[in-house]
């Protein structure tokens, strides 16, 4: 995952280059800028939130070997359909290939609302992206794999991704996708599918070996809570476009 989300950010360039009017790279500026200043007006529920999510995490650390060892007891599908293509959902090309094709059919047909999409999974998953991996480098997490238990942190490393365990890069990636498709969907439905390959992504994760369940569970926070502020941010300016554009009408009796 490290440095990968400069080649993800050249990909917005390039799709922003033909927007029109809305979604486009002014926007995507000033949008990063109020996401960058967050923290800074955020209100007590908000700082309970992150604690909660901290403290979660912390808990299913203390979980993590017995979760591993489960899993670990029938390891003979690590490599089969379904958890491959969990892994797969969860890479770096995922979020560019699902946002361009979305942003073709927007080019296509002049539909603001799947370039709106395409916008936002590439928007989300940059962002989520690049917490994710500060918080790698910062935690400095071995991966399970290495037989160092759960608790092996402070293992700062720039190169080795040896020691990048925690949040996971897959899963961050997997819910900032499906986030964005499920906030773009009023079928509850289809919210339950959009969120199926995102789950798939975090027990490959764990099956495979690559993650402990604390750092799928951390990851999925960070997709899952970009997304619901990239698109409700959104959501919120179209509404303020809609209330502008309509006409209010006065009627006045004559007797």
């Amino acid at each position: 995952m490290k440095f990968k989300f400069i080649f993800l950010f050249l990909i917005i360039l390039l799709i922003q280059t033909h927007a029109q009017n809305k979604f486009d790279l002014p926007q995507f500026a000033d949008e990063t800028f109020q996401f960058v200043k967050q923290p800074l007006i955020w209100e007590g529920n908000d700082w309970i939130k992150l604690g909660l999510a901290g403290t979660a995490t912390f808990l299913m650390v203390q979980a993590d070997q017995p979760i591993r060892d489960f899993f670990g007891i029938n390891s003979e599908y690590k490599k089969s359909a379904p958890m491959e293509l969990g892994r797969m959902y969860g890479e770096l090309y995922s979020p560019v290939a699902i946002a361009g094709l979305f942003g073709v059919h927007s080019l296509i047909n002049d539909d603001k609302s799947t370039r709106k999409i395409a916008f936002e999974i590439l928007q989300t998953t940059f962002y989520a992206g690049i917490i994710t991996t500060a918080l790698k480098f910062a935690i400095g997490r071995t991966r399970p794999f290495v037989e160092a238990g759960p608790k092996s942190f402070g293992n700062w490393s720039v190169f080795d991704d040896t020691y990048h365990s925690l949040p996971s890069g897959h899963t961050t990636v997997a819910f900032s996708i499906s986030t964005v498709l499920a906030n773009n969907t009023k079928s509850d439905l289809l919210k339950i599918f959009a969120y199926l390959p995102a789950v798939l992504t975090a027990i490959s994760r764990v099956y495979q070996d690559d993650h402990w369940a604390s750092d799928v569970l951390l990851g999925g926070i960070v997709g899952y809570t970009t997304g619901s502020w990239v698109t409700s941010k959104h959501e919120t300016k179209m509404q303020i476009q809609l209330l502008s554009s309509r006409r209010i009408g006065v009627i006045i009796p004559l007797n």
